[in-house]
């Protein structure tokens, strides 16, 4: 399933930063109007993400998409999944903005769909979810990358989710003091869950018994965080736990046989892009 569409205007924005003034080098080769076709071919497994708007960019710019795979297809190395015929002009204009686009977003496709699988063969219950730490302008590109891999936003922002660190309990006293207001926040906002992170396993203990939908635990070990898993649930059953910090494809299924509900994490906004050939031939 197609996350979603990024808008017109971005599609238009990334090839206005590329091509501002259009394409010097082809108008002096005079290979404008000649036609041709472009291909993109993984090279390594990969999964998909940006096809959708890779195929927009080709199309805008003046190119027919003749294939195109939707983002969150699993394909094996060697497989033309976008493909497009038009003048060389329109080709080489949207070439390295759709290549662009589509290792970046298919590389965090890739790594988040490895977590996901990594964590579900130990806990097939748990839920990946990742921050707001996208690195800025990319967030549309990244939330559907993350979303095509298995994955859900953990926040989309600070205006649609309450999430309380210490950075806030600090303003009213303490971790204690704020613990009392959580019924009051409930009652101010019914339709939304209260989200706490605690700074310790003692810490965790009282948001749980303080009545809050999610406790949010970072950086504790595997041990640890069993042991707390256990004593939460004993508090307060119903409560959703969350691990942050650390969490890498390698240790993924370990933090998820924790009985954790939530794994958060950021790694995979960052890290090598996904190796696409792109070829062009003349027609």
């Amino acid at each position: 399933m197609i996350p979603f569409l990024l808008p017109d205007s971005d599609i238009e924005r990334f090839i206005e930063e590329d091509a501002p003034y259009g394409d010097m080098t082809t108008t002096l080769l005079g290979i404008g109007d000649t036609q041709g076709q472009i291909t993109f071919t993984t090279r390594e497994e990969t999964t998909l993400s940006g096809t959708e708007e890779a195929a927009r960019i080709l199309e805008r710019c003046g190119a027919r998409v003749s294939k195109s795979t939707p983002s969150g297809t699993a394909v094996g190395a060697g497989t033309i999944f976008l493909s497009a015929e038009g003048p060389a002009a329109a080709l080489h204009t949207a070439w390295k903005v759709a290549l662009n686009m589509l290792e970046y977003a298919s590389g965090i496709a890739t790594r988040t769909a490895g977590i996901v699988r990594n964590a579900q063969s130990a806990n097939p219950a748990v839920s990946i979810a990742t921050t707001r730490k996208s690195f800025p302008g990319t967030k549309k590109i990244a939330i559907k990358a993350i979303m095509a891999g298995g994955a859900t936003p953990h926040r989309l922002g600070l205006s649609e989710s309450i999430l309380v660190f210490r950075q806030h309990t600090e303003f009213l006293g303490g971790i204690d003091s704020f613990l009392d207001t959580i019924p009051a926040m409930k009652a101010k906002a019914p339709e939304h869950k209260i989200l706490v992170e605690a700074d310790s396993p003692e810490e965790a203990l009282k948001v749980a018994a303080a009545g809050a939908d999610v406790v949010q635990v970072d950086k504790l070990s595997t041990e640890s965080l069993t042991e707390l898993v256990h004593a939460i649930r004993d508090i307060a059953p119903g409560i959703k736990i969350s691990a942050a910090g650390g969490i890498t494809p390698e240790n993924a299924a370990a933090y998820a046989a924790t009985g954790i509900d939530i794994i958060v994490l950021s790694s995979v906004y960052f890290g090598k892009p996904s190796d696409i050939a792109a070829a062009m031939q003349r027609m």
